[in-house]
């Protein structure tokens, strides 16, 4: 499996990700890397139901992808990953997932408002962690940017920094 696309996005599998996003990269099917709703049987359930027929769905935890890496990359399957948050793609790296090297861009999607949260775009709500994520990450080789949808306009992380730091 390897990754074609990789994307932040709080509502992790949904229509924006299935009309939009999947009829603009190649992939094969979604890997979900998400630890709570890997861990709920309900909501994995429901994220596997809203991959479209004829691809591939699978929620997992940081754990289980991290441990599955090599098998993951090593694939001829191409999948776009979507994790929930920046810190959970964060932790995916420093458990030993070097996926910045199989995908360097990391595409942000919706984070919705919440306490604690400052707006660095449209529907782009960061936290102090996330922000710490975002930052990691960028440091680390990928290259973060907010977009929506595909013919959204793009913002880089460098740009949206600014608002955070205001």
């Amino acid at each position: 499996m390897s990754i074609s696309f990789i994307r932040v996005d709080d509502r992790i599998i949904h229509g924006q990700v299935v009309t939009r996003w999947l009829s603009e990269v190649e992939a094969d099917g979604v890997l979900a890397v998400d630890d709570a709703a890997a861990n709920d049987p309900i909501i994995s359930k429901v994220l596997k139901g809203a991959v479209p027929s004829g691809l591939k769905g699978f929620v997992m935890p940081v754990s289980r992808v991290s441990k599955r890496w090599d098998d993951i990359v090593g694939s001829s399957k191409r999948y776009f990953l979507v994790a929930k948050s920046p810190v959970t793609l964060m932790n995916l790296y420093k458990e030993g997932a070097d996926f910045i090297k199989e995908q360097s861009k990391i595409n942000v999607g919706p984070m919705s408002e919440r306490e604690g949260a400052k707006k660095v775009g449209p529907n782009a709500n960061v936290t102090e962690d996330e922000f710490k994520a975002f930052k990691f990450l960028s440091e680390h080789g990928a290259e973060v940017y907010f977009q929506l949808v595909p013919d959204s306009k793009k913002t880089s992380f460098e740009d949206a920094s600014q608002n955070f730091n205001n």
